[in-house]
């Protein structure tokens, strides 16, 4: 339309052959960009980053991280952006077409099948992920529990639910335990346990993956009995202010009381650190 008003052709002729109203495109001539465009390119850098970062969140976790990045933005809107994008979540279903995503890593099959028993250190281990929210935000655990003795063998807490709180908590799982190959760790099938980089830690300690299925807490009934023992005696005890207060409390609980302190009927009446020390003493002293 400018170059036809150009070469003389006045704009009220042009917008009458083409069935369009001038104010709109005088509106558009004064700004080509609307706020709304720019706050949309601000918003799909932001999930750009957060999709680069985690290929394995879905929208709804993408959003939470431009919210986080002080990006505010409806779930609806956030999933127009990444399906126009493409952007989808390594685990999401598989689009066709050349430019679709490669599915993600296929989950573990079950190798526990409920049967939570290990008749020595190492042999089996269980983990998950629970969270907490504090007046600053949420607080998320990963623990990973020896089912021999019932100890916590390894721990990760982090105010962000990536892959990296499940590896960091491997990775202090196997510097506590030392000689840890051909042990199970089972797990429920959460995005998370489900990432490369949980995968490549796997492998690189000759560990081996276990998964139960879809929505059944009770294939990880184990895991799930000692986070009710700290939903009831840590999280829900009081109202909590910062992180730091809750990861305080959450470590003490753990090395101090269910260590050290809670006897377990299943043990004989002793505590996890006791049991080890009697049947294991070499286990004790690596760890």
């Amino acid at each position: 339309m400018s170059e036809l008003a150009g070469d003389g052709v006045p704009v009220a002729v042009t917008c009458r052959v083409l069935k369009l109203a001038r104010q709109p495109y005088y509106r558009w001539l004064a700004a080509p960009i609307t706020p709304r465009e720019v706050d949309e390119a601000y918003l799909a850098n932001a999930l750009f980053d957060a999709h680069r970062d985690d290929p394995e969140f879905g929208h709804r976790l993408l959003a939470d991280e431009a919210h986080r990045a002080g990006i505010r933005a409806c779930d609806r809107r956030v999933w127009r952006i990444c399906r126009d994008n493409r952007w989808w979540s390594v685990f999401g279903k598989k689009r066709r077409g050349a430019n679709a995503k490669k599915a993600g890593p296929p989950a573990h099959e079950d190798l526990v099948l409920r049967q939570f028993r290990a008749d020595r250190p190492n042999r089996l281990w269980l983990w998950d992920i629970t969270e907490h929210a504090t007046s600053e935000g949420k607080v998320y655990l990963c623990a990973i529990k020896d089912v021999y003795s019932g100890r916590i063998v390894g721990y990760s807490i982090s105010d962000r639910m990536k892959s990296r709180i499940a590896v960091n908590a491997l990775a202090s799982a196997v510097a506590r335990r030392g000689d840890v190959a051909g042990c199970i760790v089972h797990s429920d099938r959460g995005s998370q346990f489900r990432s490369r980089k949980v995968l490549a830690k796997l492998h690189r300690h000759t560990l081996v993956g276990s998964m139960g299925q879809v929505a059944s807490a009770g294939d990880n009934a184990a895991m799930e009995s000692f986070f009710s023992l700290l939903q009831k005696n840590v999280l829900d005890r009081r109202r909590w202010t910062t992180r730091d207060q809750l990861r305080l409390a959450i470590v003490t609980w753990i090395e101090r009381t269910y260590h050290r302190r809670r006897r377990q009927a299943r043990l004989g009446r002793l505590t996890p650190i006791e049991f080890e020390a009697i049947m294991t003493p070499q286990v004790a002293l690596a760890a």
